[in-house]
């Protein structure tokens, strides 16, 4: 019973990085949207989206097998050294080489020649975030999490620390706004035309600091492979980054194939991919739960998959992860007028209506990490290959057919399909190898209580010509009984899991 205690507090504090840092990172959004054109935001996010399938193909999920055989009696360091120093190696020839190809790859994109630096920034960044995973990993497993908080809230502050240093400070005074005895100096080395590019070198410099703060972690690395340990880490890891591509292909791919599947010309389709984009990251606020637990969740289950209790234990928590899932819901659908202020350019909010669905579309995400974890247990991680093979084909086959038809909005309907699809054969797959003890009764209850609160306040609102302050009420009251309702369920259950006499 203390376990559910002790996964909830490591949760609570890899939140506090995930949370502190996607919230202020989320602030970065009214910054790129002021700052930034649709056209040139687009072209941001496009960037994002290749390093997330490079991110996934250079660690080639390693973090994941250091857990698996970390955690054997007498394995840890040289799972740890092993991993490490394969990746070490590797990495070095992808960065050689994307460097080296740059202009090539400029091309390609279809950018200009003088933006080919935003391929260089890239290569770098991805070069320093691969040699991170395995230490910040090492950091999870020893249960070190409030080093791990400390090491990421740092690369987030310096990123989000330099955005405005180059975006909004040196500007300011550039224009003679202010600090006008500086103003020589920041002319010296400031370009305002090189916005994007000042994005991406913020991140280089907080990546390259964070891999420094993790030097004494580093140290601890004895520069060599058993070979024989690499052949069972590769084995087990290989299925993982199909299952990782598959994943990045369901979460990115989108973002891609709307420049270029829109059928409009080149800067309307980055226009559309900007908005789009920016809008997603307010339904990326669902992911923020998601993360921590994430962080948390992968190595707790590794050490009690021997326990007892364990296929209870995790069936409890997805029910628990669900209820705090829909709360978020709520939250963000009814005051959504609050959270598109964010995007600050009402250019950007013509795409609002696409964050309810991504909101559920990450919901269901979530859930699906919840009962994909037979897989990994039961070393089964073929299977979970195929289904997460099926979901990034549904994901093309939607895209592919809806974007010319419906735009952005066939983008988010697929998300949701392709998620939900993933979750249902993740979990009836996983009753043969791994059956959890899911209470789908009350998980089917409160998806559905938050489904009708969100439905019936739409309607209501519509038809409401009442001042803000009230419509405000109604919707502080509409959660306040969804929390109230879920408290009198749940009050029973969540001190029996937690220890509580």
């Amino acid at each position: 019973m203390s376990l559910v205690k002790n996964i909830a507090g490591e949760t609570a504090v890899y939140g506090l990085s995930s949370i502190i840092g996607r919230a202020v990172n989320f602030l970065l959004v009214p910054l790129y949207t002021f700052v930034l054109a649709e056209s040139a935001y687009g072209n941001v996010s496009e960037l994002y989206a290749y390093v997330g399938f490079l991110m996934v193909l250079m660690v080639y999920r390693f973090e994941t097998a250091f857990f698996r055989f970390g955690t054997e009696k007498g394995k840890l360091e040289s799972s740890y050294s092993t991993a490490l120093s394969s990746l070490l190696g590797s990495t070095i020839l992808i960065t050689a080489g994307i460097t080296l190809f740059a202009p090539e790859l400029t091309a390609l994109l279809k950018y200009s020649p003088e933006e080919s630096i935003y391929i260089r920034f890239f290569a770098w960044v991805l070069f320093f975030d691969v040699l991170a995973e395995i230490p910040l990993a090492r950091l999870r497993l020893e249960n070190k999490a409030w080093r791990f908080a400390f090491v990421r809230l740092t690369n987030i502050a310096l990123n989000i620390g330099f955005n405005l240093f180059f975006l909004l400070l040196c500007p300011w005074i550039a224009e003679g706004e202010g600090l006008s005895f500086l103003k020589s100096s920041v002319d010296s080395f400031h370009n305002p035309d090189f916005k994007v590019g000042y994005v991406f070198l913020s991140n280089l410099i907080a990546s390259a600091v964070m891999l420094m703060l993790l030097i004494p972690e580093l140290s601890k690395v004895r520069i060599g492979i058993d070979t024989k340990l690499w052949k069972k880490m590769i084995k087990y890891a290989l299925p993982l980054v199909i299952v990782g591509l598959a994943g990045i292909a369901n979460e990115m791919l989108d973002r891609i194939l709307l420049k270029w599947l829109l059928p409009y010309d080149l800067e309307t389709n980055e226009a559309q991919l900007g908005i789009y984009s920016a809008c997603y990251k307010l339904a990326m606020l669902m992911a923020l739960f998601t993360q921590a637990y994430r962080y948390a969740a992968e190595p707790f289950f590794f050490k009690h998959r021997k326990h007892g209790q364990s296929a209870e234990l995790y069936g409890v928590i997805a029910k628990y992860f669900v209820i705090a899932g829909v709360l978020g819901f709520l939250v963000i659908t009814l005051f959504i007028d609050y959270f598109q202020l964010f995007l600050r350019q009402p250019e950007y909010w013509t795409g609002i209506h696409v964050v309810p669905i991504l909101l559920v579309a990450n919901l269901m995400l979530g859930l699906y990490y919840n009962l994909s974890v037979w897989y990994k247990l039961s070393d089964k991680t073929m299977l979970a290959a195929y289904i997460s093979s099926g979901g990034a084909l549904i994901t093309i086959v939607l895209n592919i057919w809806w974007i010319p038809l419906i735009g952005y909005l066939g983008s988010a309907w697929a998300t949701l399909i392709t998620y939900t699809v993933m979750t249902i054969a993740s979990y009836f797959i996983g009753l043969r190898y791994y059956p959890l003890q899911i209470d789908w009764k009350r998980i089917l209850l409160y998806v559905g209580l938050g489904a009708g609160i969100f439905l019936v306040d739409q309607q209501l609102i519509a038809t409401l010509t009442g001042s803000t302050a009230i419509i405000n009420l109604i919707h502080l009251l509409e959660i306040s009984m969804f929390i109230l309702l879920t408290h009198l369920l749940e009050y029973k259950s969540l001190r029996y899991w937690l220890g509580v006499k």
